[in-house]
């Protein structure tokens, strides 16, 4: 037999000629591939603001630190001479800013692309500060990203992208910084207390015997210090101590304030419902399964959109209906909403009159987790209409007829919200409101992967939480068109 030559044997097989059910390889054509050489040197511009497109977003994030934002609240914080130079806080905040609006949330992250990435290598100049740096400035921060938060706000009433007709008010669960399996139930608690209790002072006394018989064997230690394992478990014992009387402390307060306001309607005065109140939380049971974190002890156990439960905060947001701007959002640790539209009404007015915005909302759109006669009642006193669903609705139910004439008398506040939402005007504006206020959570989580918190703690969580909310408004502003330095026209 012989062998296949030339452009078959190039194909790596052995081909009979003529061989049937054998298929020839393909001839090799004449093809002219790019230039591939690694040897070759790069030439590249010595600037780097060269190497970003001019309509890359970093560009307009930069323009925003650097023309667009009064940082004012942030220098003012430095009043110690004294130490080695920091970072330049128009540095750290482009790289927070740019970071957490393309969903890297990480400081360890950030410093990886700061020594990789274009982007933010022309972010910071190619100084790349470290992960400690990074997470430092973020922390010391906190409370300084509300008024970013607040100036956002203004630059979008400017750009007109509030037009305060109808606002959405929902929360959303965002994740914390917490694991469920370093948590532990009251029932636990009080288990695991006793045990750690008596280990304790056995190794204590152990200890004890230990000093008084072999002082000798120390050397150079003093004898006193605790040993490893005890001081483990003391530590474990305080934690475990600590979540034990946070939860009773909890739960008594809400005793005494649900038997005060038991005691309000049945008509007792001021004196006899503190005494009501002051009964009911002696006498408070901690539920057995009530949990409590060891990580970040303020979140709590809320069930998720995704059926399961993990330690949460519940982020109350008015959402604007043009843009989806945020107007307001504040971290609850309750995962239900009734009690959270007066606050969140409060905090909206506030939110307004620091943006320089005095005109307030027309219609406040809200789901059935928010009605009450008081939610009713305050949305009302502010100035604001209320159209708050009175129940959940089953699928395939056949929506009421529109109402026609005048309005029955006494009707209860229930009945008359139920009343408004049935009739042409109140369908059409209560549909919208899924479209208002969703797609805020939805941008955020997706694009921002804002869905979880990195920092713990109820203060820490809102500050970070707020620099979220700033990113989103940002990024509304840049889709806009609006931009920090304004066009000058020439001519």
């Amino acid at each position: 037999m012989a062998r296949a030559t030339g452009v078959e044997q190039s194909g790596l097989i052995d081909v009979e000629p003529g061989a049937e059910g054998v298929a020839r390889p393909k001839r090799t054509i004449d093809k002219t591939f790019r230039r591939y050489d690694q040897d070759q040197p790069m030439l590249l511009a010595p600037d780097l603001r060269d190497w970003i497109p001019a309509e890359d977003p970093v560009r307009w994030v930069d323009d925003l630190v650097e023309h667009g934002l009064d940082l004012t609240p942030f220098y003012d914080d430095y009043t110690e001479a004294r130490g080695a130079p920091p970072y330049d806080p128009r540095l750290m905040l482009k790289l927070l800013i740019f970071g957490y609006s393309n969903g890297v949330t990480s400081s360890r992250e950030l410093e990886r692309r700061c020594q990789h990435d274009v982007a933010y290598m022309f972010l910071t100049a190619q100084a790349a500060p470290d992960f400690v740096v990074i997470s430092r400035f973020r922390k010391r921060h906190l409370k300084a990203f509300t008024a970013l938060f607040t100036q956002a706000l203004g630059l979008c009433a400017q750009a007109g992208l509030v037009s305060l007709g109808n606002v959405a008010l929902d929360g959303s669960k965002i994740r914390a910084s917490a694991s469920r399996h370093r948590a532990m139930s009251y029932d636990r608690m009080v288990r695991a207390e006793a045990e750690l209790a008596a280990e304790v002072e056995a190794l204590v006394a152990d200890a004890e015997r230990t000093d008084a018989a072999e002082d000798a064997v120390h050397g150079e230690r003093r004898g006193d210090e605790l040993p490893a394992e005890l001081a483990r478990r003391e530590g474990r014992l305080a934690a475990i101590r600590k979540a034990k009387a946070d939860l009773e402390a909890e739960h008594a307060a809400k005793a005494r304030v649900k038997a005060e306001q038991a005691a309000a309607k049945q008509g007792a005065d001021e004196t006899e419902q503190a005494a009501a109140g002051e009964e009911a939380a002696s006498t408070a049971v901690v539920p057995a399964k009530a949990q409590r974190s060891f990580t970040d002890p303020d979140s709590r156990i809320m069930k998720t959109s995704d059926g399961s439960f993990h330690y949460c905060y519940n982020a109350q947001t008015v959402v604007d209906e043009d843009s989806q701007v945020i107007l307001n959002t504040k971290l609850v640790t309750s995962g239900a909403d009734s009690q959270e539209l007066p606050a969140a009404l409060a905090d909206l007015v506030e939110a307004l009159q620091a943006a320089g915005i005095k005109k307030l909302p027309r219609t406040l759109l809200a789901d059935a987790g928010y009605f009450s006669e008081a939610n009713v009642e305050a949305a009302t006193e502010a100035g604001i209409d209320p159209l708050i669903a009175t129940g959940r609705q089953k699928h395939g139910t056949k929506p009421p007829a529109a109402p026609r004439g005048r309005i029955p008398k006494g009707l209860t506040p229930k009945q008359l919200m139920a009343r408004k939402l049935s009739t042409k005007k109140g369908k059409a504006a209560y549909a919208r409101r899924k479209a208002i206020v969703e797609p805020a959570f939805g941008q955020m989580k997706v694009a921002q992967s804002a869905g979880r918190l990195r920092l713990r703690g109820l203060d820490n969580a809102q500050g970070e939480w707020t620099l979220q909310a700033f990113c989103h408004n940002a990024r509304k502003l840049r889709n806009s068109g609006f931009h920090p330095i304004p066009t000058v026209a020439l001519g």
